[in-house]
This record gives structure tokens, sequence and C-alpha cells, in this order.
């Protein structure tokens, strides 16, 4: 087990018809003055937004709404929102929604403190050291922004999708209340399953040997998320499943998967590689989502690298899916592991997420344009698990068609 260092300063507040202690948890935080960053019209249409609106006013709290943010945020809003922050002298930022409201509410809170554009911390990349306080009510289950210590955010007319990170970016409280979720649509709840078991697999396939702790807590959250993902699909008000997919997705990216796999201390476990890959595609194409786009990036990279470390796809094929070689020989080595990454992706398509990225209405011909920002982002050679040069991501990517 390597060092690690670990952090987890989020107040969890779980459970249902938990929407209407916002106000509340808010006031607790000291806030009186918020600004509340949410999405398009479903938190409208359900009342979410009403209820969260109605406890901040019970609490005393004054709020200023900034409605809009889209499917990977882009930097104009957050923009927008920092210069509506300092106007409104606001002392927290509180997010209603999912990972893209989160992460533009985050942009938003560290972007007010900084004395210059908020895209150049974006472009340093380093550790971000100053935010104003977060906070969120969770209404989608995906990309654990709720508890993380990282923020990823889109420039359109650059055609770049960047992270930035650091343990200031934790929300001081999620609130969490799965029955907000009954009625997500099946691809926006499978796109965030697929997240989800992404997120671990990153820190999983980190190079690093075995970390039993944190294996067995991976592996064990990918199939208590594959079981409830297959019992919503049949039936969407299943509060234990619904329960047991949100607090999932808070505990695949709050970096628990990762403690003593990271190559050094202060390091998020993990090379990163499928995420790199797909949030070309996403700068690109903002209509693809995210956990869509990793539904066929994932496999794909998995079936390009597993060779690099046998042995680690063997534990993932036991583990995960119960697989074992029926011999000592490589053949069945090969097979066991083509098995578990056949059956990972029959899941995600067994869900509704695509198969290639043809399915998303993308051409061979757009891989070119991704590897430009791709070589902008990651450099001549990227990854942990087994390095990967832009050949390899060029392979990667056509084999995805």
């Amino acid at each position: 087990m390597n060092d690690f260092i670990f952090q987890s300063p989020t107040r969890i507040v779980f459970g249902r018809g938990y929407v209407d202690k916002t106000g509340a948890e808010v006031a607790a935080l000291g806030a009186r003055n918020v600004l509340l960053v949410y999405g398009g019209g479903s938190v409208k249409r359900t009342g979410v937004l009403d209820r969260a609106e109605r406890s901040l006013s019970t609490e005393g709290v004054d709020y200023t709404e900034l409605g809009g943010v889209r499917p990977n945020p882009e930097v104009r809003l957050v923009r927008e929102g920092i210069d509506l922050a300092r106007k409104k002298n606001v002392d927290l930022i509180l997010a209603v929604g999912g990972g893209s409201v989160i992460d533009c509410a985050k942009a938003i809170a560290f972007g007010v403190p900084y004395d210059g554009d908020v895209w150049e911390l974006f472009e340093r990349r380093t550790p971000i050291k100053a935010s104003l306080p977060i906070a969120t009510t969770l209404t989608i289950p995906a990309a654990g922004s709720e508890a993380s210590g990282s923020c990823v955010i889109s420039n359109d007319k650059l055609r770049l999708k960047r992270g930035v990170s650091g343990d200031v970016l934790r929300p001081s409280v999620a609130i969490m209340d799965p029955e907000l979720t009954f009625t997500l649509p099946q691809y926006q709840t499978a796109a965030g399953v697929t997240d989800m078991i992404c997120h671990i697999c990153e820190r999983y396939f980190s190079g690093i040997g075995a970390v039993p702790v944190a294996d067995n807590i991976a592996c064990g959250l990918i199939r208590a998320i594959m079981e409830a993902a297959r019992q919503v699909a049949k039936k969407p008000d299943d509060y234990d499943a619904r329960a047991t997919l949100m607090w999932a997705g808070t505990l695949a990216h709050n970096d628990l998967c990762g403690c003593g796999r990271s190559t050094a201390a202060e390091r998020r476990a993990g090379g990163w590689e499928s995420h790199a890959l797909e949030h070309e595609i996403s700068a690109h194409h903002s209509e693809v989502t995210h956990g869509a786009g990793l539904a066929v990036i994932l496999p794909a990279w998995m079936r390009y690298v597993w060779p690099a470390h046998p042995e680690r796809f063997l534990s993932f094929a036991k583990d995960v899916f119960g697989l074992m070689p029926k011999d000592d020989t490589h053949d069945a080595d090969v097979e066991t592991i083509t098995r578990s990454i056949d059956e990972l992706q029959q899941l995600f398509v067994s869900l509704g997420m695509p198969k290639t990225l043809g399915d998303l209405g993308l051409m061979p011909d757009d891989i070119e344009a991704w590897m430009g920002t791709l070589h902008q982002n990651r450099g001549e050679v990227f990854g942990e698990f087994k390095p990967l040069t832009l050949n390899d991501a060029r392979a990667i990517y056509q084999s995805s068609f």
C-alpha cells in the first residue's frame, strides 16, 4: 500500500424528503446570501427548485438564481456567475442539480476570489487553494462531484475540456434525497451508472498492484452498482436501489477507492486515461453525454491495455463478475479477461448506453480533431496503467467505431 492523504470533509445529509432540509443546512454554515445555481427545466418541473428555495426563505437565507447550466458546463456561464456573485456579495454557492451544475458552482466559487479570468486556473492546473463555501442538493447520482475535490469545465471557443482539483473544492454539505431521482430518464440513469463505474476503474487500474482494502471496496461498489442499476431499469421508483446508486456515486469519486493506490500521497490515484480520451469527444461535441461516451471508451481502453498487466484484469474478472480461468494456460486467461470486458460493456448496453461511437452520431473523420486537443491536454505520452502514446490513443478511438 502506498502513502496517501485522504480528506472527506463533506457533511452528507441523506434520506427521504431531505431536499426540504437545504435551507437549514445552508444556514448552519453561517450563510445568509447565496447564489443558487441550477440547470434546465427539470428542477422547476419537478418542484425541486421551489422546495429548495422555500427552505432557504424559511431559514431567512437570501438567494439569487443562476439557471441554464448545460451538460458539459461551459466557461461562459461560469464567468457570468462570478460577476453575479461579486455583484450580489454572496457568501456561499449552492448547487441544485447533478454533476454539471455542481462543477459550474465550484468554478464560480473559486473564481470569485481569483484576481483574473477563471480559465487561467484551468490552464495552469495547479491545485485550487481559495474558494467560497459550496453546498449541494443532488438530483442526479453520477459524477460524485457532491463530495469530490475536482471540477471539470468546457471551453467551446478553444474546444477544450479541462479539470482542476483541490480539497477546498469539496462541498461543505451535500443534501441527498433518493426520491428526487425516481423520475430520471433511463438514459440519464444509465450514463450516471457508467460514470460511477469508470471513476472506480480509473483508480483500480492505476498501475499499482493489489491493495486489498481499496480493491475490495472498489469491487464491492461495482457489484452493488450493477445490481441496483438492473433493478432501477425494471422499477424506477425502487427507493433502496435508487439510494444505493446515489450513495455509491459519492463513494466512487470521493477518493476512498484510491487510498493506497496513488504514486504520490498528494495525488489522486490513477492515470485517468478513459476520462482523458472521452473528454476530447464531449469537448468537441457538447451534445454527447459524458457517461455515454465512457460506455464506449472504457471497454475499448480495457481491450487495448490489458496485456500490460493481465493479472490485474484477472482479479477484476474474479472479484466483480466471479469469472475464473478454466486452467493455467495463457488462452484461458485471455478468454476470462475478454469475457469480463464483454460483460461490462453488455451491462452498459443493456441499460441503454451506446456500444460504438457511431451510435452517438460520430464519425471516424472526427478523430483527428480530438487528437489535436488531446495532445494539448495530455502531451505526447499519458497514463499510468499502460502509458499511451498519441498513436495508442488514435488506435483506441478507431477501435471504438
